[in-house]
């Protein structure tokens, strides 16, 4: 963490906010395990009511399940390397490190984590995992084998709030249930909630656009524009007020997004000056 400059963060989704689609449906679900993506979903949906279980441990369960009756390979490795090949927006690859030095041209520290309810492995195999503080996403245990057994992690939609305000905090760690819930004053925490924008494109991002955009940060609602439904899920983000803002799934420079990046790292860094100016002549600038 920079010393000298404060922390903001931009926060994403991953399936259809970085990459069209579901992770899976590229290449485990049809190629791997043979099966339509509308047959997979569908059982995992019917397992998940059958035991009143949640949805994303169901898809977990059912992915191993399967992959094991077809003697699929389930170690930590072939599940980076699935990730590899995953498909990317467009300007997604050149996105990070150009909000990254915009944002230190303002004064910024920025910060860049996953909130996806997708599978961890992969992507962490995927050519951006390296721009990530952290990838916060749904996880495989693993035995001594290094083979996946089940799951360490479930993030749904209700979840993914967590690690909002583990960000917020910054109390990172997954497993540390007890200094995230240590009462911290707000004017304490690493990242007020003014500085993160958190960039989604559905359902399951709702609960994280609600609490940012009550708290006063950035929802993004991000669309592909080939697709109808996607379309139609950001206006409805929109004409809800859980987005405050809404741009094509286009990273690339000059685009409507980087734009809008380019003014939300502008309006973060303005409320510093103005915070600090607040505190003067007791605060930072005496």
């Amino acid at each position: 963490m920079s010393q000298n400059r404060p922390l903001a963060v931009f926060a994403y989704d991953f399936d259809g906010t970085l990459a069209p689609g579901n992770m899976q449906e590229h290449a485990f679900i049809p190629d791997e395990l043979g099966m339509s993506h509308a047959d997979f979903w569908a059982e995992a949906r019917e397992l998940a009511i059958g035991q009143r279980g949640d949805p994303i441990l169901a898809y977990m369960h059912l992915m191993l399940e399967k992959a094991r009756g077809r003697g699929i390979e389930l170690s930590r490795d072939a599940w980076v390397r699935r990730g590899a090949n995953l498909p990317l927006f467009p300007g997604v690859e050149g996105w990070f490190q150009r909000q990254t030095a915009r944002a230190a041209e303002l004064g910024l520290d920025l910060r860049h984590f996953i909130i996806s309810s997708g599978n961890r492995e992969l992507i962490e195999g995927s050519p951006i995992a390296r721009h990530f503080e952290r990838i916060y996403a749904s996880a495989f245990l693993f035995d001594a084998n290094d083979d996946a057994i089940g799951a360490a992690l479930a993030v749904n939609y209700t979840s993914k709030t967590q690690y909002l305000f583990r960000i917020n905090k910054w109390t990172l760690e997954e497993w540390d249930d007890e200094s995230i819930n240590k009462v911290v004053a707000k004017n304490e925490r690493a990242v007020p909630f003014d500085r993160i924008a958190f960039f989604g494109d559905g359902q399951t991002d709702i609960p994280c656009m609600r609490l940012v955009t009550d708290q006063g940060g950035a929802a993004v609602a991000v669309y592909n524009p080939a697709v109808e439904k996607s379309r139609a899920a950001a206006k409805r983000l929109l004409d809800d007020g859980r987005a405050r803002h809404s741009g094509v799934a286009d990273y690339s420079e000059g685009s409507d997004l980087d734009l809008m990046a380019d003014e939300l790292l502008r309006e973060m860094a303005a409320r510093v000056g103005a915070h600090g100016l607040a505190l003067w002549p007791q605060g930072p600038q005496a």
